[in-house]
C-alpha cells in the first residue's frame, strides 16, 4: 500500500511540473534607447507552445498617462496593421515560432512610448512591455558676453549667457571660472536656467550667469559646460572660453617710451605713451614746460626731434580724482654738431714741412675720432700729424666722429692738403711703338705744385708728327708721335716756378731683322734742382699704391687713344692729306724742310707689328734702308 501511494504521489508531481512548464510566458527588455532619426527594433520573446495550438500575437502602444492602442496583430494566417497615424508607414513586424520583432524606421520624438506585446496560446495569455527612449544631442553651446561690466556697484550684473538648441532630453549647463565650477551663492553668483520646447518637441536650453564683479575678474577665463545623454552614455562639451570687459577706475598713470627703444638722437621720431591702470583708459593731456602738446589716444608722436625737445614730459588725466597723480618722463635728445678741422682749407704745405690737423665736434655723448685718406684708414684720435710733407702727403683727408654709445650718431668732414714743390718726373721719356711702320709715341709724366709745364726738344724737329698734353689733378702727361726712320735725340723738360727737371731720350732705327723695331736710351738731368725721390711714411704705403694704380690705368687709356690718333695721322699721310716731298726716299734730315714737309717712306712687305721698346728684343736693330 505504501509503495502504491508513493507511485500515485510521483505521478501527480510529474503532471504538475509538466503543466507548469507548459504555461505561456512573454519576455521583453524594460527599455530601449535610440537616437532620433535612427531605426529601433523592439523584440518580444515567447513560448512554449505546440505547433497545432492557436497562436495570437498583438502589439499595443501606450503613451505616458494614456490608454493603450493596438497597432498590429496576427491570428494564425491572418495579419493586419491597425491605423496608427503617428507612424506614417514607418512600422513593420516580423514573426517566428519564438519571437516577434517590431521595427520602427526613422524614429521621432513622438515614438517615445510604451510598447506592449500580448501573446495568446489556446487558453494561455501573457504580455510584457518595453519603454522606448529617444535621444538627440544638442548643438554646440553659443556664448553671448556683455559689452562691459563695472566694479562701481555691489549688485549682481549679467556676465554672459550660454545657449544650446535641438536637445532631448533636457541637458544640464554648468558655468566655470578659471576651470572651477561656479556654485549658486546668492550674493556673488546667480545662475538662471531657462528652457523652450520647439514644435518638434526638441528643446532650446539657456543659462544666464550673474556675478558681483571685482577688478581681478578682468583676468579670469569663463566658459560653460553642457552635459547631455545619448543611448547608453552621458557626454559633455564646452563652449569657447572668454574674458569679460571690466570697468574700474584709474589709480596710477605710467609714461613710457614706445620708440626708439634705445638712446634718442636728433632727427629721430619719438613716440611716448601715457597709460592709466584703469579701464577704460582715462583722457589725458601731455605737456612740456607748461606748454600743452597735441596727442592722440594717449600717444604723443614727436617727428624729427632736436635737442630743443629734451625735457621733462608730464601726462595728466582730465578726471578730477587723478589730477594729483600725473605721470612724467625725462627725454634726452642727443646731438653731434658739425665737425671743425683746423687749420681750415686750403691747407698748402712746403716739401719737408710738418703739420698737425685737429678734428673736433661738440656732442652730448662721449665720442671718438678716426682719420682716413682717400678712404683708407690712417689712425684714431682727433689729432693727425703730417711729418716731412712730400708729394705723397698731398690728398684728401677725412675725419669721422661718432658717439661711442650711439654709433648711428656720426659726422664726417674732409679737407684737401696740397704740397708745394719743384717738379718731379715720375716716369721719364718712354717709347711706345705704334701699329704702323716707323711711328712711335714718346711719353713723359711729371708732377708738382704749382702744376708744371712740359716742353719737348727734338734734334730733328721734322720727326715730330703730333703732341698731346692731358693733365690730371696730380699729374701732367705729355705725349708726342715721332717718325723713327733716322737717328735723333729728344728731351722732356718739366718746369714750374720752383724748378726745372729734364729727361733725355735717344732714338735710332733698330738693325734687327724684325721690321719697325727701334733702340732707345734715356737720361735725366735737372737744371735748377735735382729730382728727389719721395719716401712717404710706411703707414701711407697702401694709399700710394692705390693712387699709382689709378694713374697708371689712366695713362694706359690715354696712350691707347694716342695710338689710334697716330694711326689716323699715318693714314692721312698715306692718302696724301699731309703734304710732304716724294722725290725718292724719305729725307728727314734735310735742313730746308719744314714741319709740314715730312717725308716718310713705307716699304711694302714691312710688318705692321708694334715697334718694341728697348730691352724687349735685346740689342737687335733693323738694317737701314739703302
Amino acid at each position: 500500500m505504501a509503495q502504491r501511494g508513493l507511485t500515485l504521489t510521483l505521478t501527480a508531481l510529474h503532471l504538475l511540473v509538466w503543466r507548469a512548464w507548459a504555461i505561456m510566458e512573454v519576455s521583453m527588455e524594460d527599455r530601449k534607447e535610440v537616437l532620433m532619426g535612427e531605426g529601433a527594433d523592439i523584440i518580444c520573446m515567447f513560448g512554449p507552445f505546440e505547433s497545432e495550438s492557436t497562436l495570437v500575437i498583438e502589439w499595443f502602444v501606450r503613451s505616458p498617462g494614456g490608454n493603450r492602442e493596438r497597432i498590429h496583430y496576427k491570428d494564425g494566417s491572418t495579419e493586419a496593421v491597425d491605423e496608427a497615424t503617428s507612424f506614417r508607414n514607418r512600422l513593420s513586424v516580423s514573426y517566428s515560432l519564438e519571437n516577434s520583432i517590431l521595427k520602427i524606421s526613422t524614429v521621432q520624438l513622438d515614438d517615445e512610448q510604451e510598447y506592449i506585446c500580448r501573446v495568446s496560446v489556446d487558453a494561455d495569455v501573457d504580455e510584457k512591455h518595453t519603454r522606448l527612449l529617444v535621444f538627440n544631442a544638442p548643438s554646440r553651446p553659443s556664448i553671448e558676453v556683455e559689452t562691459y561690466v563695472s566694479t562701481d556697484t555691489d549688485k549682481l550684473q549679467k556676465i554672459a549667457s550660454c545657449k544650446v538648441e535641438n536637445a532631448y532630453p533636457t541637458p544640464n549647463i554648468t558655468w566655470h571660472k578659471n576651470d572651477i565650477p561656479l556654485q549658486h551663492s546668492g550674493d556673488h553668483v546667480l545662475v538662471r536656467p531657462s528652457m523652450t520646447v520647439n514644435p518638434n518637441r526638441l528643446q532650446t536650453v539657456q543659462s544666464e550667469l550673474q556675478l558681483r564683479v571685482e577688478k581681478n575678474d578682468k583676468d579670469a577665463t569663463f566658459y560653460c559646460e553642457v552635459s547631455y545623454f545619448v543611448p547608453g552614455a552621458e557626454k559633455m562639451m564646452e563652449s569657447d572660453r572668454f574674458n569679460i570687459n571690466v570697468n574700474y577706475p584709474t589709480t596710477e598713470i605710467t609714461m613710457s617710451m614706445v620708440s626708439p627703444k634705445g638712446l634718442v638722437k636728433e632727427g629721430d621720431t619719438v613716440e611716448i605713451s601715457c597709460l592709466g591702470d584703469g579701464n577704460p583708459q582715462p583722457v589725458v593731456i601731455f605737456s612740456l614746460d607748461d606748454d600743452e602738446l597735441e596727442a592722440d589716444n594717449g600717444l604723443l608722436v614727436l617727428v624729427n626731434v632736436t635737442r630743443k625737445n629734451s625735457g621733462q614730459y608730464i601726462c595728466t588725466s582730465l578726471e578730477d580724482v587723478l589730477a594729483e597723480y600725473p605721470g612724467d618722463l625725462s627725454l634726452s635728445v642727443h646731438f653731434l654738431d658739425p665737425i671743425v678741422i683746423t687749420p681750415e682749407e686750403p691747407i698748402e704745405l712746403k716739401e719737408g714741412q710738418d703739420q698737425s690737423l685737429t678734428c673736433n665736434a661738440l656732442s652730448s655723448l662721449p665720442t671718438h675720432s678716426v682719420w682716413y685718406k682717400d678712404n683708407t684708414w690712417l689712425k684714431e684720435g682727433h689729432v693727425l700729424t703730417l711729418s716731412s710733407a712730400s708729394y705723397d702727403t698731398a690728398g684728401t683727408y677725412t675725419c669721422r666722429i661718432e658717439a661711442s654709445d650711439l654709433p648711428e650718431l656720426w659726422e664726417e668732414k674732409s679737407v684737401k692738403v696740397i704740397v708745394r714743390g719743384k717738379p718731379m718726373i715720375t716716369e721719364g721719356v718712354q717709347a711706345i711703338p705704334l701699329d704702323r711702320e716707323n711711328l712711335v709715341n714718346l711719353s713723359c709724366i711729371a708732377k708738382g705744385h704749382p702744376t708744371p709745364k712740359i716742353a719737348w726738344t727734338l734734334s730733328d724737329e721734322q720727326a715730330r708728327l703730333g703732341e698731346w698734353n692731358p693733365e690730371t689733378e696730380d699729374y701732367v702727361l705729355s705725349v708726342i708721335t715721332v717718325s723713327t726712320t733716322s737717328n735723333f735725340s729728344v728731351s722732356c723738360e718739366v718746369t714750374n716756378e720752383l724748378g726745372t727737371v729734364t729727361a733725355s731720350h735717344n732714338v735710332e732705327p733698330s738693325k734687327s731683322e724684325k721690321p719697325n723695331t727701334i733702340t732707345t736710351s734715356t737720361t735725366s738731368t735737372s737744371t735748377k734742382a735735382p729730382t728727389e725721390t719721395l719716401n712717404p711714411p710706411k703707414k701711407n704705403e697702401r694709399v700710394r699704391k692705390e693712387g699709382s694704380g689709378v694713374i697708371i690705368a689712366v695713362i694706359i687709356i690715354l696712350i691707347l687713344l694716342l695710338a689710334i690718333l697716330g694711326s689716323v695721322l699715318y693714314f692721312l699721310y698715306k692718302k696724301g692729306k699731309i703734304p710732304c716731298g716724294r722725290s725718292g726716299k724719305q729725307d728727314l734730315t734735310k735742313e730746308s724742310a719744314s714741319k709740314d714737309d715730312i717725308v716718310v717712306e713705307m716699304k711694302s712687305g714691312k710688318s705692321e707689328e708694334a715697334v718694341l721698346l728697348q730691352g724687349v728684343n735685346g740689342d737687335k736693330k733693323i738694317p737701314n734702308d739703302q
